[in-house]
C-alpha cells in the first residue's frame, strides 16, 4: 500500500542520487513464507515476528515533519524514526549522509516558515511560536551523529532552531540515553507537535507502537537471561591455537607505526593526512628504523605535541622517496605487523603498497573476543617499561613487548585485565592533572 507523501531518498557522496525507494518497499528482496522465520514486514521493515504495524496510530498534523536520518541509525533495529514517520501521514523520511546533496531536502529547507528541531543556545521554544510551522525538520541519530550531520550541512545549520523542554521523562528503557532528559525521536516529535499545534495529548497517540515495542523487548529480555550473542566466546579450532599461528610468523615480523600530519577536523585544510613519522623494530633482533619526513603542506599546529617530535625536526625532515626506499630495504621479504590498518593506509597514500601484513590488534581482538584498546595499555598490563621517546617509537616497542609476552606466557593474560584498566585510569588522571596545572 502506498502512502501519500512518503518518500525515501539516499544520495552518494558525489551528490548523484542512489535512487528513490517507494513506501511499498517491494525491492527489499525478502521472500515472505512460513519457512522463512526472518521474513520482513514490508511496511515497518521489522521481522514479522516483531512487526509493530498493528499498534501504529496515525495522527494528521498541520506541520509537515521532515525526518533526516543518519545512515547508521537506519540500521538500528529499535530506531523509532520510521515508526514516527508511519504514524504521521504528513511526513517524509530521508536517509542522508549529505543532506545538501538532496534536491528534495533543499526544496523543503528553502520553503518559508521551516524550523530545525535541535536543542541549542538561542533555539526558540514551541510556546514562542504564534502558529505551527510549515515544516519541521528532525535529524535522527545518536547525538554525535546528529551533530556530524549538521556540520556537514550548511543548509540545515542555517535554519532557525526549535528547542524542547520535555514535559515528561522518556520511556526508552531498552536503549541507553546520554542523559535523563533525552527522548526517543518519536517521543520528542510527539511532544513538540502537541506544543506547536496547541493540542495537548493529541499526538501522544502515536506513542502506542513505541510503548508496545518497549514492553515486548523487555519481556523478551526477562525471558532470555544470560550472556548476549555478542558476549559468547567464539568456538576455536582445538587442534591449533592462535598463539601457534603467531609463533610461526614471529621470526619474520617487523613491527611498524606511522604518524600523520593530520589537521583538526574543525579546520578546513586541503590535502590528505600525509606521512610524517615512521618507526619500525624487528621482533627477533630488536633492530630499529626511524625516519622523520618533511611535511609537504603546512604543518598541523598539534602535530609536534602529538608525535613527540619537535616542530623544528619535522620541518627539517627527509624527503619521502628516500625514506620509503630505506624502509623497503629494512623490511625486505618480512611481514609488517601493525596496530590496526592506519599505518599501512598512510604508506599506501605515499605510494608504498604490497607489503605482507599482520594486524596485531585484530589478532588480539580475535584471541580475547574483545578489543584490546591502546597498545600502551596492553604493554602496561604486562609490566613492560617504555622509553621516553616519540610516540611512534614507544608504540613499536610496546608492540614488541606484547608479542613477546604472548609467546612466553601460558595461559595468556588478557591485556584488558585490571592492569590495563588501572594504567588507563592513571594515564587519564595524569593528563587531567597536567591540564589543570596548565590552566
Amino acid at each position: 500500500m502506498r502512502r501519500k507523501g512518503a518518500t525515501y531518498t539516499q544520495s552518494r557522496p558525489d551528490g548523484k542520487p542512489r535512487g528513490r525507494i517507494s513506501c511499498y518497499l517491494g525491492d527489499v528482496g525478502q521472500t515472505l513464507s512460513p519457512d522463512n522465520p526472518r521474513a520482513l514486514c514490508l511496511r515497518c521493515r521489522r521481522p514479522q515476528a516483531v512487526c509493530f504495524c498493528s499498534a501504529i496510530t496515525e495522527v494528521h498534523s498541520r506541520t509537515r515533519v521532515v525526518f533526516v536520518q543518519h545512515p547508521l541509525e537506519a540500521k538500528v533495529p529499535i530506531s523509532t524514526c520510521r515508526m514516527a514517520h508511519l504514524s504521521l501521514p504528513n511526513s517524509e523520511l530521508h536517509v542522508e549522509l549529505e543532506p545538501d546533496a538532496s534536491a528534495s531536502l533543499r526544496a523543503r529547507a528553502a520553503e518559508p516558515d521551516t524550523y530545525l528541531l535541535f536543542p541549542s543556545e538561542g533555539a526558540k521554544q514551541p510556546s514562542e511560536l504564534s502558529a505551527p510551522p510549515r515544516n519541521l525538520i528532525v535529524v535522527d541519530g545518536t547525538w554525535d551523529n546528529a551533530r556530524k550531520l549538521l556540520l556537514r550541512s550548511p543548509m540545515l545549520s542555517r535554519l532557525p532552531r526549535l528547542g524542547l523542554k520535555p514535559v515528561a521523562p522518556g520511556n526508552y528503557r531498552i536503549r541507553k540515553e546520554p542523559a535523563e532528559h533525552c527522548l526517543a525521536t518519536i517521543e520528542a516529535v510527539a511532544q513538540v507537535l502537541d506544543a506547536v499545534e496547541r493540542a495537548p495529548g493529541r499526538f501522544t497517540k502515536i506513542l502506542s507502537a513505541f510503548d508496545a515495542m518497549v514492553e515486548r523487548q523487555l519481556a523478551f529480555i526477562a525471558a532470555h537471561q544470560g550472556a548476549s550473542r555478542y558476549q559468547r566466546l567464539r568456538r576455536r579450532n582445538p587442534g591449533r591455537s592462535p598463539v601457534e599461528r603467531l609463533r610461526e610468523v614471529a621470526p619474520k615480523l617487523v613491527l611498524i607505526f606511522a604518524e600523520a600530519n593530520a589537521w583538526p577536523r574543525t579546520l578546513e585544510v586541503g590535502g590528505y593526512a600525509e606521512l610524517l613519522h615512521l618507526a619500525a623494530i624487528r621482533f627477533e633482533t630488536g633492530e630499529q628504523f626511524e625516519a622523520v619526513l618533511k611535511p609537504r603542506r603546512e604543518l598541523s599546529p598539534v602535530a609536534a605535541g602529538h608525535l613527540g617530535v619537535s616542530a623544528e625536526a619535522l620541518l627539517n625532515g627527509e624527503e619521502v622517496a628516500p625514506v620509503l626506499e630505506r624502509f623497503s630495504r629494512f623490511v625486505g621479504d618480512d611481514t609488517v605487523a601493525t596496530w590496526g590498518p592506519y599505518s599501512l593506509d598512510l604508506l599506501r597514500g605515499e605510494g608504498l603498497e604490497g607489503l605482507p601484513r599482520f594486524d596485531l590488534r585484530g589478532f588480539l581482538t580475535q584471541l580475547f573476543s574483545r578489543r584490546p584498546g591502546a597498545v600502551e595499555d596492553c604493554a602496561a598490563a604486562i609490566g613492560a617499561t617504555l622509553p621516553d621517546a616519540p610516540r611512534a617509537v614507544r608504540r613499536v616497542i610496546a608492540m614488541r613487548a606484547v608479542v613477546a609476552e604472548l609467546l612466553r606466557r601460558k595461559p595468556i593474560p588478557s591485556p584488558l585485565g585490571e592492569g590495563a584498566r588501572a594504567a588507563k585510569s592513571k594515564s587519564r588522571s595524569g593528563a587531567a592533572a597536567e591540564a589543570s596545572e596548565t590552566a
